[in-house]
């Protein structure tokens, strides 16, 4: 089987020795070839040529970011049901690899890596869904408004050397939130053919369950989502707090989604359509994708083959 191992060395967990011990073990059963990422896009563009390059496996090693770049770089030259699609491998490397952990792979890369083997010896697949923002696909999750401003502000900050650590996101967060609640709701959702609804503050996109993570706390916006349905759907109304702390309160614990007056959800949803009375950020697994002024948002069933 040949494969492509692209790392990404600036991933939090990800280090020289790991990479080295990995692509070892790897190599001990594949023909590999190790492609190690040294600017933004470099992740998509080794995922590219190893599509055209007749690539049976694709492996991502580093964190949601380089899985994105990857999975957007392999559709460059291939659509959904393609034959000439690799199929995908992740070896966490970052610091939450919400993709990998929904998927059931270990967060440790030494596991994981002992996973993918194991999974490759089975012929393990399965067939995952996932969503697009215009052009963009997306694994697990993309946003309008405050989640958006959170990605943003940690990119900033980890562009100064922060560690991104569930206490840096909570005060990023609560930063971005009182901003926001100042502020007048820009946004309007259009679901499938239905009405747009009224202003909203924030739209929040699902693809599977959890949402994100907050070091080990998984956050669970929409429950009833998964690879294997539509995408799901969490609007604020208004940025008041006492509904906010009731809904990151609901989120934490895990009970059930979200609910409340103060709340637009919806689950399975095919398609639907976001447009801003300004330019506003948009977040795609955890990248800044900057500002869009509409954006399509689209579920595609069945996308990708996955080693699990």
């Amino acid at each position: 089987m040949r494969a492509v191992l692209v790392v990404n060395p600036q991933a939090t967990s990800t280090t020289a020795s790991g990479r080295d011990v990995l692509a070892a073990a790897l190599a001990s059963v594949l023909k590999l070839d190790v492609v190690e990422t040294r600017h933004f896009g470099h992740a998509s563009e080794a995922a590219r040529d190893a599509v055209r390059d007749g690539a049976d496996l694709v492996i991502a090693h580093g964190g949601d970011g380089t899985v994105n770049e990857v999975v957007n770089g392999m559709f460059e030259v291939a659509e959904p049901g393609d034959p000439s699609m690799p199929t995908l491998g992740v070896v966490p490397g970052g610091s939450a690899n919400v993709f990998a952990r929904a998927l059931g792979v270990p967060k440790d890369p030494v596991d994981a890596t002992h996973h993918l083997m194991r999974a490759l010896a089975d012929r393990s697949t399965r067939q995952v869904g996932l969503g697009k923002a215009d052009e963009r696909w997306f694994t697990f999750n993309a946003g309008i408004g405050w989640d958006a401003e959170v990605v943003a502000e940690m990119e900033r900050q980890r562009s100064r050397g922060r560690e991104a650590t569930p206490a840096l996101y909570a005060r990023i967060a609560l930063a971005c939130y009182v901003r926001m609640a100042r502020g007048e709701p820009k946004l309007s959702l259009q679901i499938g053919d239905d009405h747009p609804s009224e202003l909203l503050h924030s739209v929040f996109v699902s693809n599977t369950d959890p949402w994100t993570y907050l070091g080990s706390t998984p956050v669970r916006m929409s429950p009833e989502t998964s690879f294997d349905n539509g995408l799901g759907v969490f609007a604020l109304k208004r940025m008041t707090a006492y509904p906010v702390l009731r809904h990151v309160a609901e989120m934490l614990r895990g009970r059930g989604k979200p609910h409340g007056r103060n709340s637009i959800q919806a689950a399975d949803v095919p398609q639907l359509r976001v447009t801003c009375t300004e330019p506003l950020r948009l977040q795609v697994d955890g990248d800044c994708l900057g500002e869009r002024s509409a954006i399509e948002f689209s579920s595609v069933p069945n996308a990708l083959r996955v080693a699990v």
